[in-house]
């Protein structure tokens, strides 16, 4: 019975990846911005915008007006992000015609082992590409924070939310395709495999 379980369980767990790295692509809080001199303003930068978050008067966001004009973690990233949710997109939804609880495909066991490993293969890639990105901006927000040549009196950026959800959603990723590909090491057989198997036992009985 683990073996269904496996599935899943990795199967959920790269939903909860895909969902997530989904959400960090759009989250506008991949930076946060702190001023002395005014502490109620929180300043935000994402992929696509950056925000000012007012105690009274709430968030307001602008848009990147180019795509050139963005330093090149953030270019770069938008590209491995729309890839890393493109992937595992693809990832469940081979990996859903995989699964053993699927009762389409019951004869074609390996071809359902294919389409779980292909799928496990593209959660993989997917979390690989989530965790790329949001590595290389708190990278960059650290050498930028401990830099000696900005003066101390410049406000410095601080890793956002979306950081640690892009992590996060890496890890789902990788842990769902790792759970996936191991169920294909077992040697369970399964039920439905058993009982077409004793059916054409008796057809060839019943023939001769």
């Amino acid at each position: 019975v683990y073996r269904p379980t496996m599935q899943l369980s990795g199967i959920l767990c790269s939903l909860l990846g895909w969902v997530l790295s989904c959400l960090t692509t759009y989250l506008p809080q991949w930076k946060n911005l702190n001023l002395e001199l005014n502490e109620l303003e929180i300043w935000t930068m994402g992929l696509w915008q950056a925000c000012v978050v007012q105690e009274e008067g709430g968030m307001q966001c602008k848009d990147f007006d180019s795509f050139l004009a963005l330093p090149p973690e953030l270019r770069i990233s938008r590209i491995l992000m729309f890839f890393s949710n493109g992937s595992g997109l693809l990832g469940l939804l081979l990996s859903g015609f995989g699964l053993d609880c699927l009762k389409i495909g019951e004869r074609q066991q390996e071809q359902k082992k294919r389409l779980l490993l292909f799928g496990g293969m593209l959660f993989w890639i997917s979390g690989i590409a989530a965790v790329v990105p949001v590595s290389w901006v708190a990278h960059s927000t650290v050498q930028e924070f401990w830099d000696e040549n900005i003066p101390d009196i410049v406000p410095r950026w601080d890793f956002g939310e979306a950081l640690f959800v892009g992590w996060l959603a890496g890890f789902c990723l990788i842990l769902g395709g790792s759970l996936l590909n191991f169920t294909i090491c077992s040697t369970e057989v399964h039920p439905s495999s058993i009982h077409y198997a004793v059916a054409e036992q008796q057809d060839q009985c019943q023939h001769l």
